[in-house]
């Protein structure tokens, strides 16, 4: 592990040099070669951008009522879903786990649609997500909201679903099987101009509730319909989709379930956790959570110079970037907690009564009477939740009186962070079928 910043999917690039050509008659002639060759490359490059350029405008958006577009991407046979199942999910877990394969085609779709942000007085803004529909035939399908975890790429989000491994995942195990799969790209992310909401709690619920609603109205113009609503949701998405889940049962929506993997339901806890009581397993990645909290936090909530009362000086600019999706140098941000945020947070006592803390308290989703039936899956090994906060919905949930039956926990094993997510994935299908039937 380095004192760096290591976000899961960033990716180091290599260097090389060159040799100094001593021939000059040499060099002349390699020169020559490379610049036939560069010109090649440039004339293949222009056409294969052009055509991908056409190929990513795709069919023109089609407009329904009350500002929602959709645009169709792709459709993906069951033989793509079932290497999606078999390849590709594996290479991104790290372990293997067993699906039950696709067994149908999915057509998926980009939607943008007309939101607000609670937080900003319900200013008004465009947010995007994806729908998947099974490729079946049918006219009515049961209905999974697939809520996405931390991401470091602007597009790496349901409706870009090519650069989405776990949203790839959702689509290949339950689209590829009869359900319709929904996801929002949450504001910030994918074709939305805000900046980031990450872990902002009411924007995270409006994103995806007006999502669901774009949803059923794209289907509808399509003259389908679905069933049970179901939610789903891994890391940051397992927050969404309780805090989802909440906004939903305010607002009386039938939830057929809820299911969740590694959910950071009190982040009040989780970021305590990492500050005063570190694990040794505890990822190197974790230092992301704070930049992306504290100028999310800043922006949403209207606190001017949150982010840099908690960042280092020396480190600031560097997180800014991150955090804004500028170019940056991952070594430049360090792993090590105890250099990136200033000595007082270490205090319990002064994180707790800052402006920081106080928000970070107000972002829990569990301390509801749950309606619905939850399960959160929860790994014995995994390097971002602890088994503690793993459990910590269904302790709270049991604690009243003679206990709230409706949240079970579940263990995956000694599963990692993503291994967690794997092992969860098929458990939550199988769930789902038997509530489907019902």
């Amino acid at each position: 592990m380095t004192d760096t910043y290591t976000p899961e999917h960033d990716g180091v690039g290599h260097g090389c040099s060159t040799p100094i050509l001593a021939n000059a008659r040499l060099a002349k002639n390699i020169m020559t070669l490379l610049t036939s060759a560069m010109a090649a490359i440039a004339i293949y490059w222009g056409l294969a951008c052009g055509a991908l350029s056409a190929q990513a405008a795709g069919p023109a958006p089609i407009s329904i009522a009350s500002g929602v577009q959709y645009q169709f991407l792709a459709h993906w046979d069951a033989a793509r879903l079932n290497e999606i199942l078999q390849v590709e999910a594996p290479k991104f877990s790290g372990i293997a786990v067993k699906h039950t394969a696709a067994v149908n085609g999915v057509n998926l779709y980009r939607v943008t649609y007309a939101s607000v942000i609670p937080e900003l007085n319900n200013k008004p803004t465009m947010a995007s997500g994806l729908i998947a529909i099974p490729d079946t035939g049918a006219k009515v399908f049961p209905m999974v909201s697939y809520q996405h975890g931390t991401v470091y790429g602007k597009q790496e989000v349901p409706s870009y679903p090519e650069q989405s491994p776990e949203t790839a995942l959702m689509i290949a195990q339950f689209a590829g099987q009869g359900y319709v799969v929904i996801g929002a790209d949450y504001f910030g992310l994918g074709d939305s101009t805000e900046p980031e909401g990450y872990m902002v709690k009411a924007s995270h619920q409006q994103a995806c509730y007006d999502m669901l609603m774009a949803s059923r109205a794209v289907l509808s113009s399509m003259r389908l319909d679905t069933g049970k609503l179901f939610l789903a949701g891994w890391s940051q998405g397992g927050f969404v989709t309780m805090a989802f889940l909440e906004k939903l049962e305010a607002a009386h929506i039938k939830v057929a379930a809820a299911a969740t993997a590694s959910a950071p339901v009190d982040v009040f806890v989780a970021l305590n956790g990492f500050l005063s009581f570190p694990r040794k397993n505890d990822a190197s990645w974790v230092n992301s959570l704070f930049i992306l909290s504290a100028f999310s936090f800043e922006n949403y909530y209207r606190v001017p110079g949150l982010a840099r009362s908690i960042i280092a000086d020396k480190y600031y600019d560097v997180a800014l970037k991150a955090y804004e999706r500028k170019p940056f140098d991952p070594a430049q941000i360090p792993t090590n907690l105890h250099l990136l945020i200033k000595p007082a947070y270490f205090d319990p006592q002064f994180f707790a009564e800052s402006a920081y803390g106080r928000l970070v308290a107000r972002t829990e989703a569990y301390r509801w009477v749950f309606k619905s039936p939850v399960r959160n899956y929860y790994g014995e090994a995994d390097e971002a939740i602890s088994t503690g906060l793993g459990k910590l919905a269904m302790r709270y949930q049991r604690a009243m009186g003679q206990g709230n039956p409706k949240v079970e926990a579940i263990s995956t094993g000694a599963t990692t962070h993503r291994g967690t997510f794997a092992e969860a994935v098929p458990r939550w299908k199988t769930w789902f079928d038997s509530l489907s039937t019902e």
